[in-house]
């Protein structure tokens, strides 16, 4: 019982413990929260207090600032209005200035009215008095007015003539001397080393006999030696009364070099007959085409042209029976090789293709007696046949102008190709031809107003031409050296250059008596 009542006053002193307890603890947390609100408010009056204080700073300095930015812009604003006030100062000087100046205009201008007044008078006395001078001296000239433009022109156009006859002396000579110096270096050394022989134009051959009697042999009996040589060679042997010699004809300088070959052959071994004949002639053949090989070897040698297809080196070997206006055809390609090759060394160009070019630029010579089409067309179809360079075959194509040149090289072959042709003593021309030329020469000279005679010399390269002169003088001989010369150069073909020689010659014969 008693363990009941105690731990029934245990239970009851807990329980009131506890409660005790429960309040004191409530007293303490609701002391804290007092406490902390206290200091909160505190904080707050705190913070706002300093904001006050740093609201009322950022004020004042917001004032201050205002302040200094209001004293720059009226420094500002009165610099400025001292500037405008200076422009404005300016401005008025200006004003005045100007009308000082517009009052100075308008009394020059009045000045001028009346100075041009003034020389409309003196002007209307001016051409009085002209008229007046133009009528005493046409009174005293004996001249009208339309005379004396005529006098006035004709003397104007011999002071135009003496000075158009200055500038064309002066012209040439520039010309010359810039123009012609180094080309005529380039070509003067070029041909000092070149020296090609030049043999005529000929359509016979000449085989020297031992004796007359030989004659008689070659004939043979009713004729048959001598019809069978014909026959086999296509040549005409004509003997006639020229002693100890025979004459082969014919067009064809290959077959008329077969037979003076085999005929030569034939007085040799002295044993002529048909089958003897035939077989001569067979060996001259033989003889003949390695004749050309070598001769064209020697070209390609001497020009100095290497990696020549073998049949170009026959085409050009063929050149050697080849003429053209009595120059031989092969001399006269190597020579333009040379040429060529010398100048375009010169002038810093492709040697090789020059000399190249040079040496082929006729090798269509070769073959235009036996095929159609000009020698230049002949010789670009074998070129291309033969895988030529392009370049080559334009240059060989445009030899002759057909065509025109894609290379410096391509042009000096035209100028060397020129050059050995028109050189003295390289071309002959048909009697016809050369004859015509020099009519024609001297017709054109003979066009002129004021020629008396012209005569053509130096086989039709130069022309002398006399004038009268009374109607020439000696500046208009400059003007017709230059009228002559042009109206050549569009009429005529030539080769070179022709001379223009313009005499003038007065002549006073008187007696004594």
């Amino acid at each position: 019982m008693n363990s009941m009542i105690v731990i029934a006053t245990f239970l009851i002193s807990l329980a009131i413990g506890f409660f005790v307890g429960m309040i004191t603890r409530k007293k303490v947390a609701e002391s804290k929260i007092e406490s902390a609100e206290k200091e909160a408010k505190r904080l707050i009056d705190l913070a706002k207090t300093q904001a006050e204080n740093m609201k009322k700073e950022e004020i004042i300095k917001a004032k201050e600032e205002i302040m200094s930015n209001r004293k720059e812009l009226d420094q500002e604003i009165k610099e400025r209005r001292g500037e405008i006030q200076k422009q404005e100062s300016r401005m008025i000087q200006k004003e005045e200035n100007l009308e000082r100046r517009s009052d100075s205009l308008e009394k020059r201008e009045k000045d001028l009215d009346r100075e041009f007044e003034s020389l409309e008078l003196k002007k209307a006395d001016v051409n009085e008095i002209y008229n007046k001078q133009i009528q005493e001296l046409q009174r005293i000239a004996n001249l009208t007015e339309e005379e004396a433009k005529k006098e006035l022109l004709l003397q104007m156009e011999k002071e135009i003539t003496a000075e158009k006859a200055k500038l064309i002396r002066d012209l040439n000579q520039r010309t010359k001397e810039e123009a012609t110096k180094n080309a005529k270096e380039i070509i003067t050394y070029a041909v000092q080393k070149c020296a090609a022989d030049h043999t005529s134009e000929t359509t016979v051959s000449i085989v020297a006999l031992p004796s007359d009697e030989m004659k008689g042999r070659i004939i043979g009996r009713e004729g048959r030696n001598i019809k069978a040589l014909e026959t086999l060679t296509g040549i005409d042997l004509i003997i006639d009364d020229t002693p100890e010699a025979v004459i082969l004809s014919g067009f064809d300088p290959l077959r008329r070099e077969v037979a003076r070959i085999a005929l030569e052959k034939l007085i040799d071994d002295g044993r002529i007959h048909p089958a003897k004949i035939e077989e001569m002639v067979e060996k001259a053949k033989e003889e003949l085409n390695t004749i050309i090989k070598d001769e064209g070897e020697r070209a390609a040698l001497e020009a100095g042209v290497n990696n020549l297809h073998p049949d170009i080196i026959k085409l050009l070997g063929k050149l050697k029976y080849r003429t053209s206006y009595g120059q031989n055809v092969l001399s006269h390609s190597i020579e333009v090789s040379n040429l060529a090759r010398i100048m375009a060394e010169e002038l810093g160009l492709d040697a090789k293709r020059a000399r190249r070019a040079g040496l082929l630029h006729d090798i269509g010579k070769a073959l235009d007696h036996d095929m159609e089409g000009t020698h230049i067309q002949i010789g670009v179809d074998i070129l291309k046949k033969y895988k030529e360079n392009p370049l080559i075959i334009n240059a060989v194509e445009a030899h002759h102008g057909d065509v025109e040149p894609q290379t410096p090289e391509a042009v000096l072959v035209q100028a060397a190709d020129a050059i050995s042709a028109s050189r003295p003593g390289a071309r002959r021309e048909t009697l016809e031809a050369y004859i015509k030329r020099l009519e024609t020469l001297e017709t054109i000279a003979d066009s002129f107003d004021g020629v008396e005679k012209s005569f053509a010399i130096q086989a039709g390269r130069e022309v002398r031409i006399i004038v009268k002169p009374d109607k020439i003088t000696d500046d208009q001989m400059v003007v017709l050296a230059r009228d002559v010369s042009k109206r050549i150069e569009d009429e005529m073909e030539y080769p070179g250059q022709i001379k223009v020689n313009i005499i003038r010659e007065k002549r006073i014969v008187d007696y004594a008596k």
